[in-house]
């Protein structure tokens, strides 16, 4: 009897498709039923055009067809894995980057995913064994044209009503998860391409204007033109900021067994003025995204990383806005500049100079690039040399040893753990970070011994999370809640440290500012202590030296329309009525979280992308370490 390859293949996607949602979803009685009714449809779809033209090639196109769908399975379920999202054709920028990161992915994979290319490779040997005579298969008839006309039309239909019956789902999750994994695929592109052509139409010139005074009245900001105390403290100073990979600020002061884990960070926390209540707001771009958060005070794109998506535009970033004042603006990576587009990066924000791999070298290597040792060490004889020279500097230094999965060298391995904690992504993590910890403590001493320290406003922060919650084990998060003392959640997550510091300035004093701020806020907290006249130019961050209410939009790891505001992180659900609250600060009572603030969030989002791909186009002229202006 003839095998029939509709029904084979149908049966196989099934099967692929009830693992992704099991992994995306949990494992219940839906994950079995729901891809019947959500996937099919477009697998089906693709079937009948291979049964119409497949030709005597039917099961070879059947089989590719297999390929291709497994493969957007299996990255559905693995990019699940690390950012708690649904990837779509927007990874694709970071194809190129797969070898850099290997490891990462490695440390992320069960083999029980890879159960799902078993069919692929069965059928592939068997057909090579058989050398294509296989009379079975070969004698499989195609489908009347009728039933192929009624299985399209039906497969179409269905397929149209699950994308427009959901698609004005807020959460990219649910949205999945009611549209199915194939059909979000296809309404991605289609709604891409939609806000392309406004973008570029005369309904985008027909938008309201975005000015300071918008984003503030939006934002709830009051406080306009007024100075904190602080403001003018660090004028004339040397700036230099420090974004430390994967840092989250639940490190600080926490002990294992006694022994502290950043006994560094921990000592210049009693001696910065300290925000404990501060944000990661990255998008796909992660650490390439924080720097140009920070440095603009501008959120990431809706898609794509802000390397990519806004680079070839003059982007009014804190290195511009220094070298109007005669800084040298200078940054300080160890991988290559390629690396997430930074040599588009570095240019749109201003950057008169980067130093990268062809400054630091390829020796002592950690992750991507040069040690944190190395980072520190090369790039405080630069900053010396500047000094030397009589040039201000606003100086960026990117760290990078401790990056996912966190594989350090057995000689840089400093932190002992129990054993509780051995072959563990927490137990790595931590000691990744006890090391980047210490390299950081060599970075304050060469300072401090160059006459630097103190000439110097220092501002330390963490670049996005280390430890997914979606990539934790059940014994992981075990650890977590040993470590923390309650589980460990979406706010712990999300949380990163930001100290800043003014060494030898008698009116500062060391205290903590418990204010919700993010990375957004760096730069008009930075220019407030400058003091920088108000150049009239659209912030979306606050000063975080002034009170008054903060309203935080986030993307990426968390789905579109989630927010921070005082009180609370808000996820919503198909929107704001079934969202979910988690509060900021543990047993602080109920939070308050208000449909205003949700659709205010997502205005500021909004207004940011806007406001970016109106700039005006860039002119180059940034150099590398090897090279003058």
């Amino acid at each position: 009897m003839a095998l029939r390859p509709f029904g084979l293949f149908s049966v196989l996607i099934w099967a692929k498709a009830a693992l992704a949602y099991a992994v995306l979803f949990g494992a219940d009685a839906s994950c079995l039923w729901r891809p019947l009714v959500v996937e099919l449809p477009f697998v089906w779809l693709v079937f009948v055009f291979i049964e119409r033209w497949g030709g005597v090639r039917k099961w070879a196109a059947y089989w590719t067809a297999d390929l291709l769908l497994t493969g957007i399975y299996f990255a559905v379920i693995m990019y699940y894995k690390y950012y708690g999202i649904v990837v779509t054709y927007h990874a694709l920028q970071q194809i190129n980057q797969l070898f850099e990161v290997r490891q990462s992915v490695y440390s992320l994979m069960h083999p029980y995913f890879l159960l799902i290319f078993t069919d692929l490779v069965v059928m592939a040997g068997w057909f090579a064994w058989k050398r294509g005579k296989i009379p079975a298969l070969q004698s499989a008839r195609p489908a009347p044209d009728k039933l192929r006309r009624a299985v399209a039309v039906a497969a179409f239909a269905a397929g149209a009503f699950l994308i427009w019956q959901n698609r004005a789902i807020v959460n990219e999750l649910r949205q999945t998860r009611e549209m199915g994994i194939m059909h979000y695929q296809v309404y991605t592109i289609i709604s891409d391409a939609a806000r392309a052509w406004t973008e570029s139409s005369s309904f985008a010139a027909g938008l309201p204007v975005v000015t300071p005074e918008v984003v503030a009245a939006v934002k709830g900001d009051e406080q306009k033109d007024v100075h904190s105390p602080q403001f003018g403290l660090a004028s004339g100073r040397n700036v230099i900021i420090v974004q430390l990979e994967s840092f989250q600020n639940f490190l600080l002061d926490l002990t294992v067994d006694g022994r502290e884990v950043t006994p560094v960070m921990n000592r210049l926390k009693r001696e910065a003025i300290y925000f404990p209540r501060f944000f990661q707001q990255v998008g796909q771009g992660n650490t390439s995204d924080a720097e140009f958060v920070v440095n603009t005070s501008f959120y990431v794109p809706s898609a794509g990383a802000a390397s990519r998506e806004y680079t070839g535009r003059e982007l009014p970033g804190l290195p511009r806005l220094f070298r109007t004042y005669g800084y040298e603006a200078v940054t300080f990576h160890t991988n290559t500049v390629e690396f997430w587009n930074r040599d588009e990066l570095y240019p749109a924000l201003g950057f008169s100079r980067y130093y990268d791999m062809a400054f630091f070298g390829e020796q002592d290597v950690i992750a991507f690039g040069a040690s944190d040792e190395v980072l520190y060490r090369k790039t405080a004889e630069e900053l010396d040399r500047l000094h030397r020279e009589g040039k201000a500097f606003y100086a960026q230094v990117v760290s990078l040893s401790a990056h996912h999965p966190y594989i350090l060298p057995e000689e840089k391995i400093k932190l002992k753990l129990p054993d509780r904690f051995a072959g563990t992504l927490v137990g790595r993590y931590l000691q990744a970070q006890h090391y980047a910890d210490e390299a950081l403590g060599l970075f304050v001493d060469e300072l401090r011994s160059r006459g630097l320290w103190d000439r110097s406003l220092v501002v330390i922060y963490g670049d996005h999370l280390g430890l997914p919650i979606y990539a934790l084990t059940r014994e992981e998060k075990r650890l977590m809640a040993e470590l923390l003392g309650r589980d460990y959640g979406y706010v712990d997550m999300l949380n990163v440290p930001l100290l800043v510091l003014l060494p030898g300035v008698a009116d500062v004093a060391p205290q903590t500012i418990d204010r919700v701020g993010g990375q957004a806020d760096v730069f008009p907290t930075v220019a407030e202590l400058m003091g920088f006249p108000d150049d009239g130019g659209i912030r979306f961050g606050k000063n975080l030296f002034l009170p008054g209410p903060n309203l935080l939009p986030q993307s990426y790891y968390l789905p579109s329309g989630s927010f921070l505001n005082d009180e609370a992180l808000f996820i919503p659900g198909q929107g704001f009525e079934d969202g979910e609250i988690y509060p900021i600060r543990p047993g602080a009572g109920k939070p308050a979280v208000t449909e205003d603030e949700f659709r205010r969030a997502a205005e500021l989002f909004r207004m940011s992308e806007q406001v970016v791909r109106r700039l005006p186009e860039l002119h180059r002229n940034v150099s590398s370490s090897g090279g003058r202006e």
